[in-house]
């Protein structure tokens, strides 16, 4: 017993010889493991290299579509200082009472399941970050889509907020988007005035989507329009809209929007003039949840085969807000934002020309 060590106020030490065994193996056991754990590390990162090598898209549209969705994974990654940070850089215009920041793609505006950055929640270090530490959090005047991008509205107060909000809410704030669309509306220029209700689609995969629900139909009988009961959950819908540019299957719009229904311009156009938004594809479809299917010139110019679709993002952008200022409303403050790069690139596949009068 006295070889194994001795005891002493109820604890056990090894002897001297046994201890110098113990310490080498426990050495030479953690040297192994070492050594074992980087060999997998370093096999997890070539494996990783080669997944990436993979998997890079030949094709120029699809690694633009790829690196676009990058970005909007890691805005919803990256800490909300380095987020606002972001959205500071895309400031557009501030003064003592508003920031006009551009919206980038794929940012969601509030939180929900899933969402671990919005705009919502890096407002206050925002403000800290253009007015100091002990500024008031900046305050959302609208809302755009995750997937639309463009001029979006901040107030430095409460007060400058409600007053934005009723100015939207009246209807005196004029808003134009540009976006793609699949197929040239006709008449090229006019007004969709059709009301909007949220319905329930029965399929496979039973989900809601915002739909037309028309005053008027044509009656097979005498092939006239006849007035129909409004539905009581539509809300009234109004869109103004004139072509830009356009090319065999597809043109550039400038879309107006009167009211402010949810999805209004993309339901509009889907099912009101039968040209969807280009990369659309919640609308594409109104029975399932399909990707957009494009006509064949429209995949030949974009690089693009069908099956690849699904990648493409919405071209919905937020072109120009302009408010009423001054005392008695009798200025106005035109906020501008150009297209993002994905647009833009599409513009030039498709041979669609943004007209030298908008461009300045």
């Amino acid at each position: 017993m006295a070889a194994l060590g001795s005891v002493g106020l109820g604890l056990w030490a090894p002897a001297p010889a046994l201890s110098q065994g113990l310490r080498g193996f426990c050495t030479s056991r953690g040297a192994a493991a070492a050594v074992r754990a980087e060999q997998l590390a370093e096999k997890l990162r070539a494996q990783k290299r080669e997944e990436q090598k993979q998997e890079e898209p030949k094709n120029p549209v699809l690694r633009r579509v790829r690196e676009l969705t990058q970005l909007s994974k890691q805005l919803q990654r990256v800490h909300p200082n380095v987020l606002a940070k972001a959205l500071k850089h895309g400031i557009l215009y501030q003064n003592q009472e508003l920031v006009v920041i551009d919206k980038p793609y794929g940012l969601p505006v509030h939180g929900g399941p899933g969402i671990q950055n919005c705009i919502t929640d890096v407002l206050p270090i925002l403000a800290k970050m253009l007015d100091g530490m002990k500024a008031e959090p900046l305050h959302l005047c609208h809302r755009l889509d995750k997937e639309t991008t463009g001029v979006m509205v901040l107030a430095r107060d409460k007060d400058t907020a409600h007053w934005i909000q009723g100015l939207f809410k009246t209807r005196q704030v004029e808003k134009k988007y540009w976006t793609i669309s699949v197929g040239l509306p006709v008449p090229s220029e006019g007004l969709v005035d059709i009301p909007i209700v949220e319905k329930e689609v029965q399929s496979h995969q039973s989900h809601y989507k915002m739909t037309l629900a028309p005053n008027y139909r044509m009656s097979p009988e005498s092939g006239k329009m006849v007035k129909v009961r409004p539905n009581r959950d539509a809300h009234s819908a109004v869109t103004r809209y004139r072509v830009l540019a356009s090319s065999p299957s597809c043109s550039l719009l400038e879309l107006q929007p009167i009211t402010g229904v949810k999805h209004q311009l993309r339901v509009h156009l889907a099912y009101g003039l039968g040209c969807p938004v280009l990369g659309d594809h919640k609308y594409a479809h109104w029975n399932k949840l399909a990707p957009q299917k494009l006509p064949e010139n429209t995949l030949k110019r974009l690089g693009l085969e069908q099956a690849k679709v699904r990648h493409l993002p919405l071209h919905l952008h937020a072109h120009q807000l302009t408010l009423p200022t001054g005392t008695s409303g009798d200025k106005q403050l035109h906020l501008v934002c150009r297209p993002p790069r994905f647009f833009t690139n599409t513009l030039k596949r498709l041979k669609l020309e943004i007209p030298e009068s908008l461009e300045k």
